[in-house]
């Protein structure tokens, strides 16, 4: 039994809200609602969809997760915020004390979890080792972080293909991360034959992967192309529910300074689907879960350290790596003194490249190590 019997329901089980979840276990009575069957390492995406080795190591199970607590697979559809309970798709009501959205961000093939089971997902990954394997040219757009890793993970897995990278900004990296790592990750994908296309506006005439041109009116074709252009927060399902009025202009959660839904006490918001203005990264959403449990325990009346809760502040700067494939890649570190360090390949294969963080993910979903 859980020291506290009131109900904090999770919808969302991606990194801020498996964090939470894990977090209030042994507070609350926690209820974490997922469609999918098995926590998504998006960190690991890319190379899944380059690499057979890598097919399954995105999911990790949930069964691990919570003590106490449990795992729901169904779909929200709606909040009855007078009578506190979540609506799901199947018709049940979900009575809540605190009720936090957590639903993240839609990405655009690969990294997505295709689907809702992990046969399904991994198929899909199949599906693009198979697509890339067979290529001859491969197209990227959008030289942000995604774009740069999976630029490389496709060069890694077909060297005969001709690959082609275009970012319409000036430099890769632009809005990430800074001149030195944009610098770095060019460097290593024109040593390794990418063909870097910089201040390339793409568009596609006849619809996505065809009739591809810049903005010069050049045609851009290739055997597959993959679009990395920037992500949706999956807040559509409020917006249907009539709670539009919740989101901005792009459709983030707008929240307060301790990330609860503006104007509600008991709902919060964390992760890539709030307002927040700070890097949508996974150590963000990590620390955004760690943040909101403190608050929720205060709201609730059971905090270890008093009852007030504390405003969440956004980090400047975090750790932030792009691995060029499992030897390689760039990383950016907050540094003493000094704004940022920027370490290179050696130092961010052993931070991340080789990895992608799954140990540090299996001991936060409780999984033992074997």
């Amino acid at each position: 039994m859980t020291a506290n019997n009131r109900h904090v329901v999770i919808v969302g089980g991606g990194y801020a809200g498996a964090r939470l979840a894990r977090e209030l276990d042994a507070d609350s009575d926690v209820t974490l609602i997922d469609l999918k069957e098995a926590f998504f390492h998006r960190v690991a995406s890319l190379r899944a969809s380059a690499d057979a080795d890598w097919t399954h190591a995105p999911f990790i199970p949930y069964d691990s997760l919570l003590t106490h607590g449990r795992v729901v697979r169904n779909k929200a559809v709606g909040i009855d915020v007078e009578q506190r309970r979540l609506i799901l798709a199947t018709g049940h009501r979900v009575p809540y004390d605190v009720l936090v959205v957590a639903t993240g961000a839609d990405y655009q093939e690969p990294a997505r979890f295709t689907g809702h089971t992990v046969a399904e997902a991994a198929a899909s990954f199949r599906g693009h080792q198979r697509r890339i394997a067979d290529a001859r040219s491969l197209l990227v757009i959008g030289g942000g972080p995604s774009g740069v890793e999976l630029a490389a993970e496709v060069r890694l897995a077909n060297p005969r293909a001709t690959v082609i990278l275009a970012h319409s900004g000036r430099h890769l990296l632009s809005h990430h991360g800074t001149g030195r790592m944009g610098r770095q990750a060019r460097s290593w994908l024109e040593r390794h034959d990418v063909k870097v296309l910089l201040d390339t506006s793409v568009s596609s005439a006849g619809g996505v992967g065809t009739g591809l041109r810049d903005q010069t009116g050049h045609a851009l074709g290739a055997d597959v192309v993959f679009w990395t252009t920037g992500t949706t927060p999956n807040t559509l399902w409020l917006r249907l529910a009539g709670r539009g009025d919740w989101l901005d202009e792009p459709g983030h959660i707008k929240v307060d300074e301790h990330l609860r839904v503006v104007g509600r006490r008991d709902i919060f918001a964390i992760g890539d689907v709030n307002d927040v203005s700070e890097a949508k990264l996974s150590p963000t959403a990590v620390a955004q879960g760690e943040a909101t449990a403190h608050n929720i325990r205060a709201y609730l009346g059971h905090g270890k350290h008093g009852h007030l809760p504390r405003p969440y502040k956004p980090a400047p700067v975090r750790v932030f790596s792009v691995p060029f494939g499992p030897d390689g890649g760039t990383t950016l570190l907050p540094a003493l003194g000094r704004d940022v360090l920027v370490l290179g390949n050696r130092a961010t294969s052993a931070l991340k490249s080789r990895h992608l963080g799954i140990p540090i993910m299996e001991k936060l979903l409780g999984r033992p190590r074997p």
